[in-house]
This record gives structure tokens, sequence and C-alpha cells, in this order.
């Protein structure tokens, strides 16, 4: 492929993270070897046969899918058309294409059956967990401890099986908190993140879809670790309300605007 096209398509977390990897895996090593590897094993699964392609085309079909999960997800959630375009073109969401990273897959998983997308939001803990704990919620309120179980099985046994086979690797999460490109906002966004939780499990607990997104914009507030593109979840909470997207969508912008000047 041309080296021009090659260097285009470069993407960072596809080239340093997921793709070598997956690879691990393959080989039947630890994924763990890879040192910038710290998400569950399964958030590999979806991508072994992209990662036995060369790393180019690999890396051009994990961007349209991830793209088209974006768009899915803002679809599920009450975006028009224009929400739509705003949404696919804020910098948050940009970001995550251009890295190759999987925030697509973690919001795609708000819209699924919750005993599934308990698999795709656990791809980023960091993100997903408040919507995990409404959907805890809601499954108690249906059916009890019997419902609540249901859902939580296949989630709790794979969590089982990964420590059985790789150890306690939610531990290695902890070295993130000192990275430079974490941009949480915590302890100072603490308040906030618990509010929209509070206000997900009080308004929300019907299984109505907008309660999902709420309770994923609360995980990056309450997250001392998140990266820059993660805060798409936040964004995905106001694709029913326009006007608030495409403030929230400039607010960002400007902001990536001051960074690259200091």
């Amino acid at each position: 492929m041309n080296d021009n096209l090659a260097s285009l398509l470069y993407a960072i977390d596809w080239h340093n993270t997921w793709r070598p990897a997956a690879l691990l895996l393959l080989a039947g090593q630890s994924p763990y070897d890879c040192k910038w590897f710290f998400g569950p094993p399964w958030a590999l699964f979806p991508l072994l046969p992209l990662a036995l392609l060369p790393e180019t085309i690999g890396r051009l079909i994990l961007l349209l899918v991830c793209f088209i999960l974006f768009a899915l997800a803002a679809l599920r959630f009450g975006a028009g058309r224009l929400a739509l375009a705003v949404f696919l073109l804020s910098p948050v969401v940009l970001h995550s294409l251009s890295t190759g990273n999987l925030d697509a897959l973690v919001i795609f998983g708000a819209v699924l059956p919750p005993w599934l997308g308990l698999f795709f939001v656990s791809v980023k803990p960091q993100m997903g967990l408040p919507l995990a704990l409404l959907w805890a919620m809601q499954a108690w309120r249906i059916g009890g401890l019997r419902r609540l179980a249901r859902t939580f099985a296949p989630i709790s046994l794979a969590l089982s099986l990964s420590f059985i086979l790789y150890g306690l690797w939610p531990l290695r999460a902890a070295s993130l908190t000192g990275r430079n490109w974490n941009a949480s906002l915590w302890p100072w966004s603490i308040p906030l993140g618990l509010a929209l939780v509070a206000w997900s499990l009080k308004r929300h607990s019907d299984r109505s879809p907008q309660g999902g997104a709420v309770a994923l914009s609360a995980g990056p507030f309450v997250s001392p670790y998140v990266s820059f593109q993660s805060y798409s979840a936040c964004l995905l909470a106001l694709v029913n309300r326009p006007r608030w997207l495409c403030a929230a969508s400039v607010g960002l912008w400007a902001l990536v605007a001051i960074s690259a000047q200091t």
C-alpha cells in the first residue's frame, strides 16, 4: 500500500495497543505482555480478524466499523440529521477515530441487551461502570435476584476466567492516573458524575433508551483516569437536544484550539 496512505491512516492506539495485544492472544500468549494493553481480554475478540490483516488495512476497517457504531448509537438515542452530523464531527469522536481506539464499542454497548452490552461497556470500565450500575438496578426492579443473576452471570463468568488465566489484570490500570494524556477532571468532577448517576437511577429505571446515555455520560466524571476521546459518552446524552449538543461541541473545539496554541 502507498506509504503516504499508510502514514495518513496510522493510528497510535491500533499500532501500539490493540493490534499487538490481539496478535499476542492469537499466538497463545498473554495479551498483557503488551505493556499498553489494560482492557479485558474479550475486548480483543472482535479485533482478531483485523489483526491478521496488514496493519493499514485492519486499521481502515476498524475506522469504518467504529464510525458506523458511533452513528448507530447516536440514532438509537434520538439524534436527528443535524445532531448526528454534529456528534460525528465533534473533536472527541474524531479523536477516537483518528487514534484507532474502541470508544465506539463502549457507546454501542449501551443500545444492546444488558447481558450482552456488559461485554462492550466493560471494554473501558472508566466509561461503563455507571451504566452497569443502572442495568443492575433495572434487572432487580424487573425480576429481583433471579433477573439480576441472569443479566450478570455471563460477564461474571468471563471475568472469573480472565482472572484465572491472567491474574488481577484490572490492577494494571492504577498506573494510568499519572499519564500525560489523562484528561480526567477528578476529583473536582465527582459531584457532577454522582449527580448524573443519581439522575439515571431515579429517572430511568424503566430501561428507557435515554437512561443508558445519561448513565454512560457519568463515567468520565467519576473516573480518576480517562482519555479525551472518551468524553464522547457525554455528548451521546445530548444527541436528542441539538442546541445543547452544538454548544458542547463548539466548547470542545474551542478547548482544542486553545490547547493547540499553548
